[in-house]
Parts: C-alpha cells; structure tokens; sequence
C-alpha cells in the first residue's frame, strides 16, 4: 500500500526535487488554519516551568555552572549585526538579526537541555514523592543526598539519540544517580559518545540509523520494569519541557524593548531533526506570541524527514529512505530518516515552512559565526542560518526580530570544531552559490 502512495508522490514536484537532494522552500498551507491549534494548554506549560524551578536548588547544587542564574538553565539572546552583514550577499535583512544560544546551555550545550532535563526532573519527582523520599514541603535539595542516591541508583533512564538527546539525559541522570542507557545511532559523533561514558553512562552503538536506535531503546527498556524509557519520538513531556523556551524568550524580548507585531514579528529559524525540541518551542511561541511570529524549520537536503511527512500528510509513517534518500549529513543532530508523527500534526497549523539545506553551507556558515562575532556552534545549528540567508538573497523579507536558533556547540571539544571552522574559511565563497 505505501509503496503505491509513493510512487505518486514522487511524481510531486516538490517530493521530486527532496529526492533529488535539492535544497527546497516549502511553504506550509495549513498555517494558521484548524479548528484547535492548541491541544496542550498554556496552563501545561506553566506547570512545567514551575517544576523546573522547584528543581532549581538542586540544579544548582549538582551543576555549579548554573549558580549565577539560580538554577535555572537559560540562555542568552544576543544581536549579532556582523554576522547580518556577512550574510547580506544580495539583498538586506530588514530589521535586526538575534541568535538565541540554546547552543551554551548549561550543563548539556545544546537545546536538548530543555526538554530532555526536563523529563528527567518529572520522573524524578514523580518516583521521589511516590516512594516518599521527597515529602511536601521539602526543598528539592534532598533529592542530591546519599539517601536519594541509593534509591536512583536501581532505577535505569534509556534513550535513543543522535547525539545531544542522550548528552542532555546521561548528564543529568547520572548526576541524580539513575543507571543510563543511551543507544546512540550511527550518525552520533564519536566525542558525544567518548563524553557519555566519561560520566559512567552506557553506550549501545547501532550501524543502522536513528529510528533503530529508538526502536531498539523502546524494546529494551519496556522488558525492564526498573526501566523508564523517554520517547523522542513522542513525548509529551519533552514537548513541554522545550514549550518553555517561548515564556523565557518572552521575558528576554521584553528586556531588550522588543515587543514583537503582526507587522513587525518575531521570525524564528529552528533546525529540526525528528522534530520534538523545535516543535515544543515553536507550539510555546505560537501560542504566545499568535500573529506576531513566523516560524521557519531547517532540515539537511540529506534528512528532510519533517519536511517529507508534513508535506504527504504521512507524518511519522513515511522515511526519507522512501523516497531514495540516505539520510547521512555532517548535521548529525538533524540526520533522522523519520519524523515525529506526534510533533508534525500539531505542526500542521503551526509552522509557516521548511527550508531544506545542503551540507556545503553549513561549515562556511560556522566560520562565518566565528570570525564575525567570535561564536562556536556546532554545524547542525548553523542549518538555522539558511533561512534569512535564502530571504536576503533569493526572495521578500519581512521585517521583523529574526532568530535563528543555535542548537548545539559549547561541548564541542576545540580540536574538532578549529577544524570545521578552518574548512569554513576555505569554502566561505561557495555559501552564496
């Protein structure tokens, strides 16, 4: 039956040119149409940002890079107008050019620090208050006592990831005392996987690609019931852990003077892999926000899983190895073959496109971000660029606050990352190509 629906998809121009691995701009038709845009409440995810803070004490005592901001794991939003000049090849960017740095979080570098915490924290608190270790009233401080320890350290947290995913969560979960499993898939950089096993986490490495990785992840922790599984794939808790980004990014607009208009948005460039980190942020920052924001997704030319399962309405049931394509990109945190289906149709009125991006932009945009404004992300973060590159040079843009999303990059060890930002430099005159 698939192979059938398929084939008539291929004979779709846009599924075409995916398959061709062209870099595409697929506007989205369902923008802002549907009955019920917000299946999950803010009330929701206010409940998860007051958890995060009830957790902040102990965050703080675990992780000291977090004591200046009391616990909270936050990052800056910065202007960046060297870097706007540096992209401004054939036509200006209107307005003025953010990057949010999700990619120096706290405690994990990348933008899996908020979801992925997040979860961790919630099945904390749901095993210490069910087991009597965390009582009403008590400061969340208890919760990195020998007594707390012992308790976690029977308990296994696994997960399936590329790379920043299992960071996030083996960092944290081992800190608390869990048993982790992160089964990593072959795409996943050999330091994320030397530093999880720094921190006593167990890697389980797979030939195969992410959705493997996952599955396997799933098998093995659900024949475990001292196991507990998070689900990339389709968590709500990680979606809310992530929706909590907007209410911040709210507070830090207000800050700065920005008050964004239907006129004057808020336009975000969020890379996405299976989708569960931008999705949260952009569903957080819809709901906020309303008219007065614009939300892009970037995928690699080589994995435009989203891309693929929005624009067939097959969403999670549809690979990019369907349509002939391998998946493999040097964006190893975007290099996922098959999308949430959780994530994508509550994307469907959300979301304004996708843009697809080839790998031969990505380190050049990295040396860029360096030698402009003195910046490390990693590549998969440097994909949230494409956006207002592709609108200065090739079509309208609007004004507006734009943002592109830095992911991931402050644990990249310096050898790595001095050697793609120096492969950057040689290929800086083919990014306008």
């Amino acid at each position: 039956m698939m192979k059938g629906r398929i084939k008539e998809y291929l004979k779709n121009p846009l599924i075409q040119k995916l398959s061709n691995l062209e870099e595409v701009f697929w506007e989205n038709p369902k923008c802002g149409n549907g009955e019920n845009m917000f299946p999950i409440s803010l009330e929701e995810i206010e409940e998860a940002e007051a958890r995060l803070l009830r957790f902040a004490p102990l965050i703080e005592k675990v992780f000291p890079e977090t004591k200046e901001d009391n616990g909270v794991i936050e990052s800056p939003l910065i202007e960046i107008p060297s870097m706007k000049k540096a992209l401004e090849n054939k036509g200006e960017i209107p307005g003025k050019l953010y990057l949010k740095m999700d990619s120096h979080l706290p405690i994990a570098g990348s933008i899996k620090a908020r979801g992925g915490i997040y979860e961790v924290l919630k099945h904390t608190e749901d095993l210490a208050k069910e087991h009597g270790i965390l009582k009403e009233g008590d400061s969340y401080e208890v919760l990195g006592t020998k007594e707390s320890r012992d308790f976690f350290k029977d308990k296994i947290i696994q997960v399936g990831s590329t790379g920043n995913l299992g960071l996030s969560i083996g960092i944290t979960s081992a800190a608390i005392g869990y048993q982790v499993i992160v089964h990593m898939s072959a795409d996943a950089k050999q330091w994320k996987k030397d530093l999880l096993r720094e921190k006593g986490v167990i890697v389980k490495e797979y030939s195969s690609d992410y959705s493997l990785a996952v599955k396997e992840g799933r098998r093995e922790s659900n024949e475990n019931p001292n196991s507990y599984f998070i689900d990339d794939e389709n968590s709500k808790d990680l979606f809310l852990g992530y929706a909590v980004a907007a209410k911040r990014l709210k507070a830090q607009l207000n800050d700065l003077g920005m008050v964004p208009t239907k006129e004057k948005p808020l336009i975000l460039y969020l890379p996405c892999g299976v989708g569960g980190a931008p999705g949260g942020v952009a569903y957080g920052c819809k709901l906020i926000f309303q008219d007065a924001v614009k939300i892009y997704f970037v995928e690699p030319t080589h994995a435009p899983c989203m891309l693929l399962g929005m624009a067939t309405e097959e969403y999670g049931n549809i690979k990019v190895s369907d349509i002939g394509i391998d998946g493999k990109t040097i964006a190893d945190g975007l290099a996922v073959g098959q999308s949430s289906g959780f994530v994508g149709e509550i994307m469907d009125p959300i979301i304004n496109g996708i843009f697809t991006v080839e790998d031969r932009r990505l380190l050049p945009i990295m040396a860029f971000l360096k030698d402009t404004e003195d910046i490390i992300i990693e590549p998969s973060a440097c994909s949230a660029f494409i956006g207002p590159l592709y609108f200065s040079n090739y079509g309208d843009l609007q004004e507006g606050y734009h943002i592109p999303w830095a992911t991931g990059g402050a644990l990249v060890p310096s050898s790595i990352a001095n050697k793609e930002i120096e492969e950057g430099r040689k290929l800086k005159d083919t990014l306008f190509l």
